[in-house]
């Protein structure tokens, strides 16, 4: 059996290869689409079965009447292309036709709309930020590049912010069901004044568990207030619609929710330089409104304004004063007329002067004169000290 080094092999494959298809048309979604720096066009072809990677090169690719985006669906026409290096095959394209919209994109169109359609995306929901939060949250991967950028950014603006990880997978089938799980648990037991869910960037495939459903009325529904950080600033998904807040990154995010102390802080400074500026003016104000006063001036001054009113006052004090005795004085007279008038009509003192009070034994009506009496009336006599029995003869 004949031993190939590897570059004789590529190199074998390679030339079957492109002698085998020296020109393709080949349709599919694009995916991962990513101009380079050097003008190029990079991205992936795929449906529901393969995927197979392609490149337009500057040349082409400034003649293209629109940017292929993610989720278009395309058709390729170009050649096959082996790349030693990396091992790698791929279209090399000439042409590119727009076709459509590809399975995800459309798929993602109609649970906007329907989400849409339920009031999940209206402003009038949305949270506001609170402005200097005491602990922000962060559902993302625990190892990704996105977390540590937010770390990196909450630690310089506003180190004294308190940060709960919410770890969870950002891609994957079992990453929307975990997402949503984490803001969950943050409303449940009130784990943060401010949520940031997302990730940095990638394809179109690797955003999606931020489109699905489960993550978007999460989101929506939180009552903490999120802001959606998923991928780069032409990345999007549905959570960015449902939440109080998008931020074009992550790194973003963290600025968005973390006021800067050092901006805080020279506010304040202002504030109290302005305050002790304005103080220092008003002190010296009043310093040349008072320098050409003496103690014994002022004290001269006050004394022309107090002594009148205190005369005043002492004169008031004593008219009332009097006032107040004649008053006394005169209700002390009444009140001992009123007492001799009480006692000359109580029927005690009556008694007391030798007065008796006589009444019919069997009535007891008042016998007010002798004509009342007849003969054999029994009477009762009262007197002061007792009463006595008396028969009429």
């Amino acid at each position: 059996m004949r031993e190939f080094t590897v570059s004789e092999l590529t190199s074998l494959i390679k030339n079957n290869l492109e002698n085998a298809f020296p020109e393709i048309v080949v349709q599919g979604e694009a995916s991962n689409c990513r101009p380079s720096s050097t003008g190029h066009l990079y991205f992936t072809l795929k449906d529901g079965g393969a995927c197979i990677s392609a490149v337009m090169f500057r040349n082409r690719y400034r003649s293209l009447s629109f940017d292929p985006k993610d989720g278009m669906l395309l058709r390729a026409t170009g050649a096959l292309s082996v790349y030693p290096l990396r091992g790698a095959y791929q279209i090399v394209c000439e042409e590119i036709e727009k076709c459509g919209a590809g399975d995800i994109l459309a798929l993602l169109e109609q649970r906007k709309r329907t989400l849409a359609g339920e009031g999940l995306f209206d402003d009038a929901r949305k949270q506001r930020l609170p402005r200097f939060p005491e602990t922000v949250g962060v559902v993302s991967s625990p190892t990704g590049a996105a977390l540590r950028d937010i770390l990196n950014i909450l630690n310089r603006r506003a180190a004294s912010v308190n940060v709960v990880i919410l770890p969870c997978p950002v891609q994957g089938s079992e990453a929307a069901a975990i997402i949503a799980r984490r803001i969950e648990q943050a409303n449940f037991w009130n784990l943060a004044d401010v949520l940031i869910v997302g990730r940095g960037g990638g394809s179109l495939e690797d955003l999606l568990p931020f489109s699905e459903e489960i993550v978007v009325r999460a989101v929506a529904g939180s009552r903490i207030p999120v802001v959606s950080a998923v991928g780069h600033e032409i990345d999007w998904a549905l959570s960015d619609y449902a939440a109080d807040l998008r931020a074009p990154t992550p790194s973003a995010a963290a600025e968005l929710v973390s006021a800067d102390c050092g901006a805080a802080l020279t506010v304040i400074h202002g504030i109290m330089d302005g305050m002790y500026q304005s103080m220092t003016m008003r002190l010296d104000k009043t310093r040349l409104l008072v320098k050409p006063f003496s103690a014994e001036d002022m004290e001269y001054r006050f004394r022309a304004i107090l002594e009148p009113r205190l005369a005043r006052f002492d004169d008031a004090k004593d008219a009332l004063i009097i006032s107040l005795q004649n008053r006394i004085i005169d209700m002390r007279r009444k009140l001992e007329l009123e007492r001799r008038t009480l006692e000359a009509a109580d029927p005690n003192s009556v008694l007391r002067r030798g007065f008796a009070v006589v009444t019919a034994a069997d009535t007891g009506k008042f016998v007010r004169n002798a004509s009342y009496a007849k003969k054999g009336d029994r009477l009762n006599i009262r007197f002061m000290d007792g009463q006595v029995k008396a028969v009429v003869e």
